[in-house]
């Protein structure tokens, strides 16, 4: 049985987690010519809030984080990695289910954007968001309030 756990962020965790996004991204990046750690660590730092931002926990062991930040029209799903070991096991699922919870309990839909070409396009699609705008290089979704109750 999956129990997944989440554990507050502290200012000092930033450089794990900075390591923890590269390791996740790495793969989808690489496969369109756009891996740069040095990037991915000051895109992750411009917008990094720690009030928002938990460890995912699974058996005792750190496997990810997620960030959602409240916006007036919608809770935004900033980011959320889970390490490449641990994917495919249910975990960005159960995570997510968590996040209808919030926006549920909010009455707003959840935003979220993904790398263009990257397996999370499909994975966001099967969890009921709807793509809504094609950036240069990330896709847009949104997950409607009348989408919380749903199953995937």
């Amino acid at each position: 049985m999956l129990r997944l756990f989440f554990t507050p962020v502290v200012l000092g965790d930033v450089e794990a987690l900075v390591a923890l996004r590269v390791e996740a991204m790495r793969e989808s990046l690489a496969r369109i010519g756009r891996f740069d750690p040095a990037r991915a660590r000051e895109r992750f730092l411009a917008g990094f809030s720690p009030a928002h931002t938990r460890h995912i926990d699974a058996h005792g062991e750190r496997v990810g984080f997620i960030v959602t930040k409240p916006q007036a029209d919608c809770l935004l799903l900033d980011h959320l990695y889970v390490r490449p070991a641990h994917q495919g096991r249910g975990i960005g699922s159960a995570v997510l289910e968590q996040v209808f919870g919030e926006a549920r309990a909010m009455a707003l839909p959840i935003r979220v954007g993904a790398l263009r070409g990257s397996d999370a396009n499909r994975f966001y699609i099967r969890h009921g968001f709807q793509e809504v705008e094609r950036g240069e290089h990330d896709n847009y979704y949104i997950r409607p309030v009348s989408c919380h109750t749903a199953q995937p």
